[in-house]
């Protein structure tokens, strides 16, 4: 994973996420195999902004039924990355 749009797949921007943006804390939704390090890389390379702490989470899928199989949602990892004072993304 060398490329920074592999390892970040999207900004997660909802009612609850905006509430922690005047805090300088945003939520990412990231490739389940990247760690910390590549994440802060990633943010920094492509937002050009300054990460100050990146913190981690991954809801696992649920069991869902399809047809008359039991089925199986994907896990997503999360990442709620903190920006250092003064730093901001610009959300559309």
């Amino acid at each position: 994973m060398d490329n920074a749009h592999d390892i970040i797949r999207a900004l997660i921007h909802t009612e609850k996420t905006t509430l922690y943006e005047p805090e300088g804390k945003y939520l990412f939704l990231v490739n389940n195999c990247a760690n910390k390090i590549q994440i802060r890389r990633a943010v920094e390379e492509i937002y050009k902004v300054k990460v100050k702490n990146v913190n981690t989470l991954i809801s696992t899928g649920k069991l869902k039924r399809v047809r008359y199989q039991l089925g199986r949602t994907r896990d997503l990892k999360k990442a709620v990355v903190t920006l250092k004072d003064g730093q901001k993304i610009e959300v559309a």
